[in-house]
């Protein structure tokens, strides 16, 4: 179903005024949700729509490398939000430290799916190069198996951004209070490479590195300039969800700001290169997409 243009425009009117009123009662050195817009969320969705309307959610083994070390997995509830608890999956090396020092940590977010099996597969690999992680629930229970659903629950998640920051500063509160966390980092592929980047900018001081893989992005020096954290970003040149030319302007700004981030395009890739429940997942690009990871993440959150 299309969003009647008239009552999104009201939507977004009062979206826009209790954002304002919000805001005025909050202290200033509070990191802000982004602001909602409606319409441009929603051409957003429509274009992680097309772009992934062919794929499926179910992973090749061929294409989803056991972690180089054994970890241990658990369900633990992390957040809770206008009283509904939100329950994440944490992933820890089964074998504890030998000098009892805590683990560096990883926020995890999902997909446009959701938080399912390929993102579960994912937080296991990063904790078998040596992290404690928690693969966050941005859509709180739902996940998604059709496009069609992933375009509704993505867009109604991103009508609330002030829920989605505070479930990811929860997140960052838990890792660094139960998990002792010194350093944390964030990474998230499509849906979830926005918000790694939302994170940095929403909890500036929290964040040490962060990871963001075709993910939405931001070009608006006042926004880009609260970065504090080291940043990669990983795209496709094919991407037509995420434009090219946006991924050069966000860095063409990064560089005016004289911020640390590494921007990677591989000119042969699609949208969602790295995902293997996908039909455009590229080995190359994405062996190479995560070593680099591997290495950005070792370097600025295990020194």
């Amino acid at each position: 179903m299309r969003p009647n243009p008239r009552l999104s425009a009201t939507f977004a009117a009062s979206l826009l005024a209790l954002a304002s009123a919000l805001a005025g009662a909050q202290s200033a050195a509070t990191p802000q949700a982004p602001p909602a817009s409606p319409s441009a969320d929603s051409a957003h969705a429509a274009k992680m729509a097309k772009e992934h309307q062919h794929d499926t959610t179910a992973a090749s083994p061929a294409t989803m490398p056991e972690p180089a070390h054994p970890v241990a997995a658990e369900e633990v509830a992390y957040a809770t939000l206008d009283g509904v608890t939100v329950k994440g999956y944490l992933v820890k090396p089964a074998q504890a430290p030998a000098d009892g020092k805590p683990l560096p940590a990883l926020i995890v977010i999902q997909e446009w799916w959701g938080l399912n099996d390929n993102i579960r597969a994912m937080a296991r690999r990063f904790a078998g190069e040596g992290y404690l992680v928690l693969a966050v629930d941005l859509y709180e229970g739902k996940v998604a198996t059709t496009s069609e659903a992933a375009m509704a629950t993505m867009q109604g998640a991103m009508e609330k951004p002030a829920r989605l920051l505070e479930n990811l500063r929860q997140a960052h509160a838990y890792l660094a209070k139960q998990g002792r966390a010194t350093k944390i980092g964030v990474v998230g592929w499509c849906f979830g490479g926005g918000w790694a980047l939302e994170t940095a900018l929403g909890i500036p001081d929290g964040i040490d590195a962060a990871v963001m893989y075709y993910g939405r992005t931001q070009s608006e020096p006042k926004a880009l300039a609260a970065l504090q954290a080291p940043l990669l970003g990983l795209f496709g040149g094919k991407d037509q969800g995420i434009p090219v030319d946006g991924v050069r302007q966000m860095e063409h700004e990064l560089v005016k700001l004289g911020k640390n981030a590494t921007i990677v395009v591989y000119p042969e890739a699609d949208h969602a290169f790295a995902n293997p429940t996908g039909n455009r997942y590229l080995a190359g690009p994405a062996e190479d997409a995560w070593a680099k990871t591997v290495v950005f993440f070792a370097q600025h959150l295990k020194n």
